[in-house]
This record gives structure tokens, sequence and C-alpha cells, in this order.
């Protein structure tokens, strides 16, 4: 018994063919692979948690700050809270951020462009709701 195992092992290579060591491994053929996955997967990561929600939030802003009308209460990028009095356009077709907006803080005006002001704070009360 002991003559055949060493016949046999005398038979078999020494060492695996490469090709067959290179599917044996866990990684697959080409080592690149696994990185380019782990690099796609920290992409994909990054963009779902950080970016895709901050893109959201920004059109959400846009959104609101092109809905704003006479009355609202809004908050500046300098920290100043005011009522808009006026919105004058600079291009007559389009809503953009150089729009000049006129709000009336305390006893001052002061205009300011469109895209200055960071927050809503308030819409105006509809002339049929009550305060109560």
């Amino acid at each position: 018994m002991t003559l055949s195992l060493l016949a046999v092992s005398m038979l078999l290579p020494a060492a695996p063919l490469p090709g067959a060591l290179a599917l044996l491994s866990p990684g697959g053929g080409n080592p690149m692979v696994g990185t380019l996955v782990m690099y796609g997967a920290i992409f994909a990561i990054f963009w779902f948690v950080i970016f895709r929600p901050q893109q959201k939030q920004r059109r959400a802003h846009e959104e609101t700050i092109r809905q704003l009308k006479k009355g609202d209460e809004v908050v500046t990028a300098g920290g100043i809270i005011g009522e808009v009095v006026t919105i004058r356009p600079v291009k007559a077709d389009a809503t953009s951020a150089e729009d000049r907006i006129t709000i009336k803080s305390g006893e001052s005006r002061l205009v300011v462009e469109r895209g200055r002001i960071v927050r809503l704070t308030s819409a105006p009360a509809t002339a049929g709701a009550s305060n109560a």
C-alpha cells in the first residue's frame, strides 16, 4: 500500500497549475475585479447616504424660494428676518436667483436677491383663517 501511494504521488505534479490556482482562489481570476467592486460599493454608499439626500434638499429649497410671494416671512443668509413686500424679476420670462426681493424688517426695507433667502419661516394667513 505504501508503494502504491508513492507511485501515485510521483505521477501528480508537485504544485497545481497556475490556471487551476486562479480558479481555486477566493477572488477569482483577476484581483482587480475585487478592488473595482469594493470601490463601486463605496461609491454607491456615498451616493445614497450623502449625495442623493443633499440633491433632494437642494431641489426642495429651490422650489420653496421659487414659490415666494408677497407677505411671506423669510430669513436671509445674513440672518435678517423680514416680510416680502415686492418681488422684482430681473428677467421677465423666468424666475431666477438674481430676482430682487424687497423685504420689510422692523421699520427698514431691504432689497436682497432671491438666491440669498435661506428659508421661509411662515406663509401669510389667508383671509378666511382664524388665529384662534
